[in-house]
């Protein structure tokens, strides 16, 4: 017998201490519905899929990875960083056909009728220019896309730079899947669950946790301090063994390092422990004039704009974000030891938006039943 996303939710309020939520109903029954399409006589193309979007903690990874698991049909399920970093080597080894992102749809197509992405987040201009005819060209081939946001398809990609290049993508979105908004309410990371502390604030003139911790979780193993290449640049570390790597904020996060690097981290190592993390917010420059060469001098009138205020660590924060985001879809513990308290992070900054989803990971790690299986 099938398990069906509807009956795995109703199954987790009678069992597993979830609280009776309305849009997570209608989250549910919306998946229902593309379940049983995929499974009964109709053939996939006429499977509405399903876009859940919502702040942090909403259960929306709980409620996708519910109908997945229930599947009896073949499907894939990734997070939307590691689907795009496919697309990219795809595209490129297919680079001698002569349409290849309608190659990869069909390849695609062949091997599943249900493709899952978590945490669809859209901020690189290639990756906006390549999903518009993607997920057009998926969804002509009849596969049905289920996946998670914290936008909505109108919100996405929404400053970005040739923006026009993405809308026929969001016009994807809006004609082939079914938009359920899990709208404000608990953040249900934080339910229930023993307590596992991963989160230090680092006391000056005290040695830190992580160096016991290094040794506990790298016992009966080799250890060592030779750097580990990521990226082909080679990262130093405090201690490395077979599972366990140590590092410091500034070797992993202020150095050109990108999500890819992350992923390979993720790949070779079963613990992350991670020191010196400073508050990550910084004094906001303060905004400047621009001006053409000709009236560089004088302020004029007509033609200066003002510059938007940037932040010196943003680089650095947005790898940070990269890195939590990666443990936390492989279920992979990271171990912080940072300057300052996890809620004094990030107090300000124009990151603020994508920081609560980090900030709302960071804290489900401090449970014990996080980490007990690896994607």
């Amino acid at each position: 017998m099938l398990s069906s996303p509807l009956a795995a939710y109703r199954e987790a309020l009678v069992h597993q201490g979830f609280v009776a939520d309305e849009s997570q109903r209608c989250a549910a029954e919306a998946l229902e519905a593309c379940f049983d399409a995929l499974h009964g006589a109709a053939p996939a193309a006429q499977a509405t899929g399903v876009y859940l979007w919502g702040p942090v903690g909403r259960g929306k990874t709980w409620l996708m990875d519910a109908f997945y698991h229930g599947l009896r049909v073949p499907a894939r399920r990734q997070h939307f960083h590691h689907f795009m970093r496919w697309v990219h080597r795809r595209q490129f080894q297919l680079g001698g056909t002569p349409d290849p992102l309608l190659a990869l749809a069909r390849e695609l197509a062949a091997e599943v009728r249900v493709l899952c992405l978590d945490e669809l987040f859209v901020s690189d201009i290639a990756d906006a220019m390549l999903l518009g005819r993607l997920l057009t060209a998926l969804f002509d081939q009849g596969v049905a896309l289920v996946c998670t946001s914290n936008q909505a398809p109108r919100q996405l990609y929404a400053d970005g730079f040739n923006r026009e290049r993405f809308l026929p993508a969001i016009e994807s979105i809006e004609r082939h899947m079914h938009e359920v908004e899990l709208d404000g309410g608990q953040d249900h990371r934080l339910h229930p669950g023993r307590a596992r502390q991963r989160y230090w604030v680092a006391v000056p003139g005290q040695s830190g946790a992580l160096s016991g911790l290094f040794d506990a979780l790298s016992e009966g193993q080799e250890s060592v301090a030779t750097p580990i290449v990521l990226g082909h640049r080679d990262i130093v570390v405090r201690a490395r063994s077979d599972s366990v790597v140590w590092c410091g904020y500034t070797e992993l996060c202020e150095q050109p390092l990108a999500a890819l690097d992350f992923i390979e981290l993720v790949d070779r190592f079963e613990h992350i422990l991670l020191e010196g993390v400073p508050c990550l917010s910084d004094t906001r420059l303060a905004g400047g004039i621009a001006r053409g060469t000709e009236d560089g001098v004088s302020r004029v009138e007509a033609g200066d704009r003002e510059l938007p205020p940037l932040s010196r660590r943003d680089d650095g924060v947005r790898r940070f974000i990269a890195l939590v985001d990666e443990c936390y879809d492989r279920r992979t513990p990271l171990y912080v030891e940072a300057e300052v308290a996890m809620e004094q992070l990030y107090p300000h900054g124009h990151l603020a938006f994508p920081f609560r989803r980090t900030l709302s990971r960071l804290r489900e790690m401090q449970l014990a039943r996080f980490g007990t299986g690896r994607y």
